[in-house]
């Protein structure tokens, strides 16, 4: 019988500490934040907050963390008493307020409706039981009513419903009172990008490159003053449930002051970029900061035609259809370049200034992360003034698997101004033999050969050469 009646107290003394105010902590404790983004929508909260926290067993709710918060990787520790502060059990609050579910809440309980009655300028109300929230049925008077005009007012906000995300723990705190709480945790919605622009000088030789990290913040919680990090590589990640889908507004757009203020070293097979200033990236927006910016950027601009493997394995008759000529821009990654810092993957713009000095889009091309030292090579578009035409002079079966075919290009330059070169890379697939050629080949590689033609200006040049090709 005593030992019934000691469990009885403990239980009795249970429920009176869990029905005492549960210790509420929001982003006026937090005395520290720092962030870091990886690519691919994944991101590192880690913040610190000074909490006054009675001593025994109680309920804690840490407020204002993100909506897309992953709750099974928090981790908490008390940096002021580790030994004395542990967490039993976690809930994350996610069903947030809202019209509709304050009014689900109330289905079958009695609310009020007040309107406002024009002719006698004054609020009339009535009082009305919520029979559904779908289409709002209402009885009232002993009458029912398939939706009712007026404000929908409630005597108070249901208790399983929160205005925010909020982190519910039950603690045991053996201790002191004021604990320096230290939380981490990893949330999607927030995301980052590389943006170049590169800035090419009349000469198309010099280049000035600028470059930008674009943070995207769309995890429901704003950082203040956060010490910011991102990664640039691929972090392998476990396939997990998909999330619920959080409602999202279109986000603001914010540029930063253009100067450099990351610095950047290896860590493990990444790169850290470390924003050496405190930043506010405020909920739903995009906000761009200075990575880096160099000037007298040496680079190369290459005119580039690419042939056809099957152009070898039949007989074409008349001219083939004008061939594109694309342009390339390439600079490598170097010291001696001014440049050698890693590059995150991105987006690079190029520009060029016209003869009003107004500078103009010349088009973009994505970068993989490129390490110091490596060559860039952009696709910048398509040359609009020169043209090459390619036609097939002689077509021979050998034998049924020995072809042989003469081919006969034709590089129109009409350009006023400016002697070009420009590659011919012709695929040839098989076992392969140039039997004569007008111009000297390079072997690129085993299906590959490239003629590189100079064409001066307002002129034309005619590549012929004849191949053998033995199929297997």
């Amino acid at each position: 019988m005593k030992k019934i009646l000691w469990v009885a107290i403990l239980f009795v003394q249970s429920q009176l500490l869990f029905a005492q105010e549960p210790v509420k902590s929001t982003l006026e404790d937090q005395t520290s934040v720092a962030i870091t983004v990886y690519n691919g929508n994944l991101g590192l909260v880690k913040e610190t907050r000074k909490i006054a926290i009675p001593k025994g067993q109680g309920e804690l709710r840490f407020m204002d963390v993100a909506a897309s918060i992953m709750p099974v990787t928090v981790s908490v520790r008390s940096t002021t008493a580790p030994n004395q502060f542990r967490v039993l059990e976690q809930n994350y609050e996610y069903d947030l307020m809202s019209h509709e579910k304050v009014l689900d809440k109330y289905v079958g309980k009695k609310i009020k409706i007040v309107n406002w009655n024009n002719e006698q300028d004054r609020k009339d109300s009535v009082d009305a039981t919520l029979l559904s929230n779908e289409g709002q049925i209402f009885k009232i008077n002993d009458e029912v009513y398939l939706g009712y005009p007026g404000v929908k007012v409630v005597p108070e906000i249901p208790n399983n419903l929160i205005s925010k995300p909020t982190l519910g723990w039950v603690y045991d705190n053996e201790g002191t009172a004021d604990h320096a709480l230290e939380v981490s945790y990893l949330t999607s919605g927030l995301s980052w990008n590389a943006d170049y622009v590169l800035s090419i000088d009349a000469n198309d030789q010099l280049s000035d490159l600028s470059g930008w990290v674009t943070i995207n913040n769309q995890s429901g919680a704003t950082y203040n003053k956060a010490k910011l990090k991102v990664v640039a590589g691929e972090v392998n990640r476990a396939p997990v449930p998909a999330a619920a889908p959080f409602a999202l507004r279109k986000g603001e757009m914010m540029m930063a002051a253009a100067s450099s203020d990351f610095s950047e070293q290896a860590f493990f097979e990444y790169h850290i970029y470390d924003l050496q200033r405190p930043t506010t990236i405020k909920n739903h927006q995009t906000k761009q900061i200075s990575l880096l910016g160099a000037t007298g950027v040496g680079l190369v601009k290459e005119f580039l035609v690419n042939s056809q493997q099957y152009y070898y394995y039949q007989p074409f008759g008349g001219q083939a259809p004008k061939q594109p000529v694309e342009v390339f821009i390439t600079f490598v990654n170097s010291k001696e370049n001014r440049l050698g810092m890693p590059l995150p993957a991105g987006t690079i713009r190029m520009y060029k200034k016209d003869k009003d000095g107004s500078q103009q889009f010349i088009g973009e091309d994505n970068i993989s992360h490129t390490p110091k030292d490596e060559k860039v090579r952009l696709k910048a578009g398509e040359a609009f003034d020169l043209v090459v035409e390619r036609k097939q002079t002689d077509f021979r079966q050998v034998t049924s698997k020995i072809v042989e075919t003469e081919w006969e290009v034709l590089l129109k330059n009409h350009k006023e101004n400016e002697d070009v070169v420009i590659n011919l890379l012709e695929s040839v697939s098989g076992d392969w033999e140039i039997l004569s050629e007008s111009h000297k080949h390079k072997k690129e590689d085993a299906i590959s050969l490239r003629y590189n033609i100079p064409v001066a200006k307002s002129s034309e040049v005619k590549v012929k050469y004849r191949v053998r090709v033995k199929h297997p």
